[in-house]
């Protein structure tokens, strides 16, 4: 931790002039991390193309009740690959982009926790810097999907905790921190070690504390007994409050201290220090509305109604969260066994589906996005599904996905899920979702050129170089790609001359532009689109879509700037093996 805070006096008045902030640093905090399929990452400027580049996302196969593929971006979404890709993808595809940015109620994520141990299912042993950066440049991603009046729960443990706060602060602002829940994981204790870790937390963060709502925890067998209905009020169950309140300025109170007849023939005033809760206007009021009560025998001073509203009665969340209430690592491994009782004890630390309930019902409304970008077993898309709430999961391994959180989610559709909430909800199944696929990088390497990819041809490219350009592809909107507000793009794999030119400028609606993106150029065909329609242009790719992508690096470093402190330059580019 350092603290750049600086100051200056100014002369004798005692004010001071201060500059900087409070910041966590570390090493290649100015860098980018790309994720490699062995594992590792690899420090990388942010104008890289593999962290800068859109990837597409790719129909891999459905499951249940979905939309067409027109409105695919409406139905839940299982992404397979790197969370990193998949984020930036929703972001800047425009499909996704209309229907996911500033869309997302709830994101709920559970990391690796860093904790310096080898899992058999991944390595959870990296490097301090290399985790904060991989957590850091992931939150950024996830705060532009958050709603307005949306939360973002992180799961740790105190391997990372301290470190991971300084981040969330420094990413979605120290004010808009809401709790540090504790969980309790394990009940039984561990003699193998000093200190027998019983808990995790759930870091609580809203996108904009002025706009953020929750629901309260429903209410207790307790807290229901104290609603009763000893009059028969047709308007049902009801608790009172005293209607007498504390007297803190006598000399003001003169019009709440008035006689009044109870039912039973008694004429009362309210008691010594002590006046009524409103004035007699009120009083009357009240009375004519049947909102006293003036116990069984109307000779009790009276008490104010306050009916039974299901939707407004509950607990206020704490945050202390024990097993008995919403399940620990036993009980998640137990669903998770009875799902897949042939492959045996998958995950380490999964976690309950009580556990997600509760988080999304605190956080959410029916309906509402829910979006976790590390999947594992899928137990948040799982819960979110049988709560009726949409959802978008992410997982890198492709293992994991097609052995357990496709199989365990297309339990769920089917109904043949029985355990964890799926009494407590009433689930009994329906819905499906759609499995979509980070596609492979568009481009290439030969030998220090970057070059395109051989999948990136034709209509693919056109696909491709739509996403990079934030263009809206259209494939039916022949001879062009997509379209952008009033303008619209072609791409061509190959030359493009006048005459190519000529024929796409020809075929443009009124009053729209050009975009026109080829593998190679006539300098003779920009004057023809030049020409032709003010505004339009000719662009060389992929060397145009690079330039973008350094173009882009300025936009990061602007927005480090206002996240950081600035960073030294290094020149560490080597891989940080996992």
């Amino acid at each position: 931790m350092r603290s750049t805070d600086l100051w200056q006096s100014k002369g004798g008045d005692g004010m001071a002039e201060y500059s900087g902030r409070l910041e966590l640093t570390w090493t290649n905090k100015h860098l980018r991390l790309l994720a490699h399929e062995d594992g590792s990452y690899e420090w990388v400027p942010p104008s890289d193309y593999r962290v800068a580049e859109v990837r597409l996302l790719n129909d891999a196969g459905t499951t249940g009740k979905v939309n067409k593929d027109a409105t695919r971006v409406k139905d839940n979404l299982l992404i397979r690959g790197d969370a990193l890709s998949a984020l930036t993808s929703l972001i800047k595809i425009p499909e996704f982009r209309d229907e996911y940015v500033g869309k997302v109620k709830l994101v709920y994520i559970d990391p690796p926790f860093n904790t310096q141990q080898a899992f058999e299912h991944y390595d959870d042993a990296l490097e301090h810097s290399v985790w904060l950066t991989m957590m850091r440049d992931r939150l950024l991603q996830l705060k532009r999907l958050l709603a307005k009046d949306g939360s973002v729960w992180v799961h740790c443990d105190d391997s990372e905790q301290h470190r991971l706060r300084c981040v969330l602060d420094e990413v979605f602002g120290f004010a808009n921190f809401k709790a540090t829940i504790v969980w309790q994981k394990l009940y039984a204790r561990k003699s193998n070690t000093d200190f027998s870790s019983s808990h995790d937390y759930l870091l609580v963060y809203a996108k904009d504390v002025s706009a953020f709502a929750r629901h309260l925890q429903p209410p207790s067998p307790k807290q229901l007994k104290r609603y009763k209905n000893p009059d028969n009020d047709p308007r049902g169950r009801w608790q009172s409050v005293s209607f007498h309140v504390r007297t803190d300025n006598p000399e003001k109170r003169g019009e709440y201290r008035y006689k009044i007849t109870l039912p039973s023939g008694r004429i009362v005033g309210p008691p010594p220090g002590r006046h009524w809760n409103g004035k007699i206007a009120r009083y009357e009021r009240l009375l004519a509305e049947k909102m006293l009560w003036f116990g069984a025998d109307g000779d009790s001073l009276p008490r104010h109604k306050d009916f039974l509203k299901p939707d407004e009665v509950g607990l206020v969340p704490t945050t202390w969260w024990p097993r008995d209430e919403v399940g620990d690592n036993d009980e998640s491994k137990g669903e998770i066994q009875a799902l897949f009782p042939h492959i045996g004890d998958p995950f380490q630390t999964p976690k309950p589906e009580r556990l997600m309930e509760r988080v999304i019902h605190i956080a959410t409304n029916p309906g509402d996005i829910v979006l976790d970008c590390f999947a594992g077993s899928g137990t948040t898309a799982a819960v979110a599904h049988k709560m009726g709430r949409r959802w978008v999961t992410v997982e890198w391994s492709r293992e994991t996905v097609e052995t357990y959180a496709a199989p365990r989610l297309a339990k769920v559709v089917a109904g043949d899920d029985p355990g964890g909430v799926t009494d407590l909800v009433g689930w009994q199944g329906g819905g499906g979702f759609r499995v979509l696929d980070v596609a492979l990088s568009m481009f290439e390497n030969d030998e220090g050129h970057i070059v395109f990819a051989d999948w990136a041809t034709n209509g693919a490219l056109a696909e491709a170089t739509a996403a990079q350009l934030g263009f809206a592809y259209d494939p039916e909107l022949l001879p062009f790609s997509g379209h952008k507000g009033r303008t619209r793009l072609a791409v061509v794999d190959g030359l493009v001359n006048e005459e190519v030119a000529r024929l796409l400028v020809e075929q443009l609606p009124e009053n729209e532009m050009l975009v026109l993106c080829a593998t190679m150029i006539d300098p003779a065909a920009q004057e023809v689109v030049s020409a032709a329609r003010k505004g339009s242009r000719l662009r060389k790719i992929p060397d145009s879509i690079l330039a973008d992508y350094r173009r882009g690096q300025l936009w990061w470093e602007s927005r480090m700037a206002e996240l950081y402190a600035s960073e030294p330059e290094t020149s560490a580019s080597a891989a940080v093996g996992v």
